[in-house]
């Protein structure tokens, strides 16, 4: 994997010049702007401040970026980790995030060096989509407070909100007036503008002139250190300290969300650029950047769509893009710190609650529901509710289950059509065909849930000799095979045969390891039907 990671990175680079580095330059500088707010707000959405995400997002361009399974990943906080994270934070405490964050390094390189990075062909879209919604609506459930400037309690996001009405607490207009503010800018932000300068930036510049200014009574994001070292940062000796009971199920979590986000972005960016994501080299490079950000006191971080597809749309040639992009944020915490001090939390909710909004897949949900998909409606409303009620790890789990179960009812459904045999499909005269034979056409899976209607369906058969067409059965399991033996050995004992014809090769194996070929003898199969009935005519 090494040799491979430095040959695609000197292909990456061979006949870079001086061209090449300007997109690069003026890439990195767009990326920083759009990723400086979401950056500060996704640190605070963690449950931790501003700086916190800051550092994040200027560590994870050099280290995940540098190790990236493509050129275009661009990786930082996300949202989608937030909502993994606060209610974390409110119950255990920074550290537990920390400790968690870095265990969940630990999972994705192990998933990367087991070449796990197939894992997200298997997820269903519906549930992707759901669970995209679900952590959309507890971001925006975790920013109410912020918005309505006010405090609530409460161990979980939803129940805090609910407690906000259920105790009657009035919220600060100023808080309300800024947020509605930041909402209406980004909502309405033209979007040939947007390419050019990002609405959350241009939102969070003029709250802070605001801000400054009228010095209005709302709580705002505080001091930011000049250093890359956070003062609430994971040193060796709190390992000792946390119960791994607690955090080993959510750094699961963080490490499914990681896996999936990042997979997800580099399959949507690789359509944009046309350079296919080493997979497992990308969840290696998240588990690198995630095993070491949180002794420097980050969150942990994941490839974000938002920033790649603008890297993309900003003309990036290679990960020197991410890099640049780290440096203009590292720059931005030395020399602007002061006013981003200044910014309202209100301002950043509102950045967040529109990221919230954006976050879901309209396109995907549409589509879903307009076209009457039920399974798929199902699937995409059990996932966003298990999000939302418990937490991603659960919520992955059910939808797959789910989806498993949704699949067998759908597929188990084995068609059995019993005819008499048509003379016209044969070489033999009527007087030389049996009279006492069938037809039985089967279409479908043999499975357990498909087993028992096959065996009653077979049943109602009255001929003494069966032909069983076979080429519309895909698959067959234990126990169809079982059904299967026990009615031909039945068959046999009432004095008459089963005959099989056009049995694909992989069910042909079962029959022979269950010993079905072994009790019909192996001159029962035939590829068409009116061999079968000429055998049985000759015999």
């Amino acid at each position: 994997m090494f040799k491979e990671y430095v040959k695609d990175l000197k292909g990456e680079f061979k006949g870079y010049n001086s061209g090449k580095f300007t997109k690069d330059v003026l890439a990195g500088i767009t990326v920083a702007a759009v990723a400086l707010p979401l950056a500060l707000a996704f640190g605070v959405a963690s449950g931790m401040d501003a700086a916190a995400g800051l550092i994040t997002a200027i560590i994870a361009a050099f280290i995940i970026g540098s190790l990236s399974g493509a050129s275009y990943q661009i990786s930082g906080p996300t949202g989608a980790m937030a909502a993994i994270l606060i209610p974390l934070a409110s119950k255990y405490g920074i550290k537990t995030v920390l400790v968690a964050g870095a265990l969940s390094g630990v999972i994705l390189i192990i998933a990367g060096l087991f070449r796990a990075g197939r894992i997200i062909a298997f997820l269903p879209k519906p549930i992707i989509t759901g669970f995209t919604s679900g952590i959309a609506v507890i971001i925006a459930l975790g920013q109410v407070e912020n918005f309505l400037g006010v405090t609530s309690h409460g161990e979980e996001t939803y129940m805090k909100v609910i407690n906000i009405f259920r105790d009657g607490i009035m919220p600060n207009f100023y808080a309300v007036a800024i947020g509605v503010f930041t909402l209406l800018l980004m909502a309405f932000w033209p979007k040939k503008w947007g390419r050019k300068v990002p609405a959350s930036l241009v939102a969070i510049i003029v709250t802070i002139i605001v801000q400054l200014i009228f010095q209005f009574p709302v709580h705002t994001v505080g001091e930011i250190p000049q250093t890359l070292v956070h003062k609430e940062r994971l040193i060796p000796k709190d390992l000792l300290d946390i119960p791994w009971d607690v955090v080993l199920m959510p750094a699961i979590s963080i490490a499914a969300l990681g896996m999936i986000e990042s997979l997800l972005c580099g399959a949507v960016a690789g359509k944009m650029s046309g350079e296919k994501l080493r997979n497992d080299r990308e969840l290696i490079a998240q588990g690198v950047g995630n095993l070491i950000l949180p002794f420097f006191g980050g969150v942990p971080a994941t490839a974000a769509i938002a920033r790649t597809s603008v890297a993309l749309k900003s003309g990036a040639v290679t990960r020197m893009t991410g890099w640049i992009q780290g440096l203009v944020l590292l720059l931005s915490m030395f020399l602007l710190s002061p006013f981003m001090s200044q910014i309202p939390m209100a301002a950043l909710a509102g950045v967040l609650i529109m990221t919230a909004w954006r976050m879901n897949e309209w396109e995907s949900i549409r589509y879903i529901f307009s076209h009457k998909f039920k399974a798929a409606m199902v699937k995409f409303s059990v996932t966003l509710l298990c999000t939302v009620l418990f937490d991603l790890t659960i919520a992955i789990a059910v939808g797959c289950f789910l989806a498993m179960f949704l699949f067998i009812v759908r597929t188990a459904n084995l068609e059995v059509t019993v005819s008499e045999f048509d003379p016209e499909r044969t070489e033999l005269d009527r007087g030389e065909i049996p009279e006492d034979v069938q037809v039985v056409y089967l279409t479908g899976p043999i499975f357990f849930g498909t087993a028992e209607a096959f065996t009653s369906k077979l049943k109602a058969a009255s001929s003494k000799n069966l032909i069983l067409s076979m080429r519309g059965v895909s698959d067959v399991d234990t126990s169809g095979v079982q059904e299967i033996l026990s009615f031909c050995e039945e068959k046999q004992a009432a004095g008459g045969k089963v005959f099989f014809c056009g049995v694909q090769d992989k069910v042909r194996l079962f029959f022979d390891r269950g010993e079905i070929t072994k009790t019909v003898g192996k001159d029962n199969y035939f590829w068409e039907a009116s061999e079968a009935l000429q055998s049985l005519a000759i015999h």
